[in-house]
């Protein structure tokens, strides 16, 4: 199983669509033309979507922030910092603190980026690790890195 699609509530479905496709990369897919809603494809194959549901739809006219995370590989997360940066994005660790280096959630373990949409929605990079788990780790990939090499070494 995974998840299929995610929808949010968007001011502008234009904007926010510009922003999903030139900033965060995704795919447009088809804009409805009865409604004002955009869809746009996440990653390749058709397997995962997002909805973007402008102000004059029921669902648009709901403006509660919403969160989701898109997972990408390591070499990306790694990247994504400084390419959102270009695009004058703010990065922020799992503490929400700025920053352009992922932060690292040790017990799934997972790395991550977290940033806003126009809309603040929270929109979340993550890469799975391949570490073993360690449930009281939260902090910095680099720190997780020099745990990891320590415990390697003992």
């Amino acid at each position: 199983m995974h998840l299929y699609e995610t929808h949010l509530p968007v001011k502008d479905s234009e904007r926010s669509s510009l922003f999903y496709r030139k900033v965060v990369g995704l795919q447009f897919a088809y804009r409805d033309p009865a409604r004002d809603i955009v869809f746009l494809w996440i990653g390749t194959g058709r397997r995962s979507m997002l909805g973007l549901w402008g102000p004059g739809t029921a669902f648009g006219q709901q403006p509660s922030k919403r969160h989701f995370a898109i997972a990408v590989s390591l070499p990306k997360l790694l990247r994504a910092g400084e390419q959102l940066y270009a695009h004058h994005v703010i990065t922020t660790n799992f503490r929400g603190r700025r920053t352009t280096e992922p932060s690292v959630i040790g017990w799934m373990p997972s790395a991550q980026l977290y940033f806003s949409d126009p809309d603040g929605h929270s929109v979340e990079y993550i890469a799975l690790l391949k570490d073993a788990p360690d449930s009281g780790f939260i902090g910095s990939l680099s720190e997780w890195r020099r745990r990891s090499l320590t415990k390697r070494s003992s």
